[in-house]
């Protein structure tokens, strides 16, 4: 596609530089197929300031203003790999947009996502990458993260992007039955943590340490 052609770029921004990322992804333990394969076709460089392309596909955060960061690509195909459990997604309910990153990863892996940020001018840069790249099954909202959007439930995945104290009820009220929730929780340390909805319980399942901003509830113009 033209589009993604003239923002591959040279050097640090180029197709070989996001197969070396490919790579170490799969040496980090990473094994969705499909997951490697979307996160090699999306540019994350365009989803960074340009002064920080140049560390776009290295495995760090970077920051995207307002006291918020972009994931590390680690981060982003773990929790897309959980959340996947290696089949296919109908609706997924997003909480933390950011800049779009992950937004982009799950519109090429999902039927349908909607994403909830809680900061104004987040929301209008995440809808111009997006636009950028054509994912034209993503829906954004400003609005509480924490609140979840109950008047699209159930979903069949749901991904919290920044860390929750506790696992929201609101939340959890809204996924599916046999649905899965991927959420990072605690305060100064904090566990990735898959959430599945059995039907007869909420199962949970602690797996390993992380970093992240922390989910705050309310919105922000």
């Amino acid at each position: 596609m033209a589009l993604l052609r003239n923002k591959t770029g040279i050097g640090m921004t180029s197709l070989r530089t996001r197969e070396r990322m490919i790579t170490r992804l799969r040496e980090q333990g990473i094994k969705d197929e499909v997951v490697l394969h979307v996160m090699g076709e999306i540019p994350r460089h365009i989803f960074v300031d340009e002064a920080l392309s140049i560390r776009a596909y290295e495995d760090v955060s970077l920051p995207i203003g307002f006291g918020q960061t972009i994931s590390q690509p680690y981060t982003v195909a773990r929790m897309t790999e959980l959340l996947r459990h290696g089949g296919p997604l109908g609706k997924v309910l997003e909480i933390g947009t950011g800049c779009g990153y992950q937004t982009a990863v799950l519109s090429r892996v999902a039927d349908e996502v909607l994403s909830v940020e809680r900061i104004r001018p987040l929301v209008m840069k995440a809808r111009g990458h997006l636009r950028t790249l054509k994912c034209v099954n993503v829906k954004l909202d400003h609005a509480d993260g924490s609140e979840g959007l109950a008047e699209f439930a159930p979903f069949d995945g749901i991904i919290v992007t920044a860390a929750a104290s506790h696992v929201p009820q609101d939340l959890l009220a809204q996924l599916a039955v046999g649905g899965r929730m991927v959420i990072p929780i605690g305060t100064s340390a904090q566990i990735l943590t898959l959430i599945e909805n059995t039907g007869k319980e909420f199962r949970q399942t602690k797996l390993e340490a992380v970093k992240f901003v922390p989910l705050l509830g309310g919105v922000s113009a």
